[in-house]
């Protein structure tokens, strides 16, 4: 007899389970055991009472679901949209792919000495700073003494391009969101359960969803990994202005559009270049899990490492990881600070 025998012949329901008696559950063990010797199976104390799931509720109801239907439903309902999905998801992501394959290609195929200057006159542009410059040439070129160059330098191109697109599109919805208090109450939970996923679980519907060798797959996770906090800093950026500023702005006759340019994102610029710092960080994060879907870069060594327990090769390249991160966030920071400095000037 199973524990809620009695829930179901309360509710007169013993026609409708017995009807389901043929697709039972498979036996538990302990009632297995029992059968086999010949024993009645043992009636549970309080102590021991199961909580009413599905499956406790199906040992006493066969017609009663179990928890396996419940998600080979979701999988079986994904599945059967899946190819509507595909054929309109294909075409708008598309570009995406283009861009991360023409980044590779281009950062790869250019020479190391046309590369490497360039990227330190970006520095040197966006920081100012003698020392910073001098770190980056240190770890890039140290990079590239031990033949990690190519692959420092694939992980720096996807997200390069992964952030620009989170900061293209993160940007005017963080706008959108600080102009508009419905906007940012139906945006905020999809925000926060982006933010609480796992990483592996965004893999998940994207490998259904596209083809393994589409460098898509591994950059839509990216992007929706990351693109939440320049979303969240932008908004709250924005509604952090002094309202005394906004008032001054009316009083000149300033339009709407002429506020959010000419006064809003200049004072919020602080808050969105921080965005911009965490968001570039996140995708450093991401792309390391991506490597488990063909993402190339310093992820793919990460990943040999573990599999193949080469503990060097694990090492030096979760190192060169942090090298990366490192010079992101300190040149991300220095141009921030660049900013403040010349508002407060």
């Amino acid at each position: 007899m199973a524990t809620y025998d009695f829930v179901f012949s309360a509710l007169g329901l013993e026609d409708w389970c017995e009807q389901g008696s043929g697709d039972a559950a498979p036996m538990s063990m302990e009632a297995l055991v029992a059968k086999s010797s010949g024993k009645e199976e043992v009636s549970k104390s309080i102590w021991e009472l199961p909580f009413p799931s599905m499956d406790a509720l199906n040992e006493a109801c066969a017609s009663f679901p179990q928890s396996r239907e419940l998600t080979l439903g979701l999988e079986n309902g994904f599945l059967n949209v899946k190819d509507s999905i595909s054929v309109v998801l294909d075409p708008i992501t598309q570009p995406l792919s283009w861009m991360l394959d023409g980044s590779l290609y281009a950062i790869l195929n250019t020479p190391w000495w046309i590369v490497m200057p360039l990227l330190l006159t970006i520095v040197w542009l966006v920081s100012r700073s003698w020392q910073l410059l001098a770190f980056v040439a240190i770890s890039i070129g140290g990079l590239a003494f031990i033949d990690y160059y190519s692959y420092a330098m694939q992980t720096l191109a996807i997200i390069m391009v992964c952030a620009f697109l989170c900061v293209l599109f993160g940007v005017p919805i963080g706008i959108a969101m600080s102009r508009s208090d419905k906007m940012r109450a139906g945006t905020i939970p999809i925000l926060d359960m982006l933010q609480t996923l796992p990483p592996f679980v965004y893999l998940i519907p994207l490998i259904f969803l596209f083809s393994v060798t589409e460098p898509k797959l591994y950059g839509i996770a990216i992007i929706l990994y990351a693109i939440v906090p320049v979303i969240r800093l932008t908004d709250l950026g924005i509604r952090m202005v002094d309202e005394t500023v906004i008032e001054a702005a009316d009083a000149f006759g300033m339009t709407d559009r002429q506020k959010l340019f000419g006064v809003q994102v200049p004072l919020a610029l602080p808050n969105i270049m921080a965005g911009v710092n965490q968001t570039i960080m996140m995708s450093l994060a991401m792309v390391v899990i991506a490597s488990l879907v063909s993402a190339p870069g310093l992820g793919v060594l990460v990943l040999r490492g573990i599999n193949n327990l080469e503990l060097g090769v694990g090492l030096v390249s979760g190192l060169g990881i942090v090298i990366l991160a490192v010079i992101l966030d300190r040149v991300t920071k220095s141009a921030l600070n660049r900013i403040n400095a010349a508002q407060k000037g």
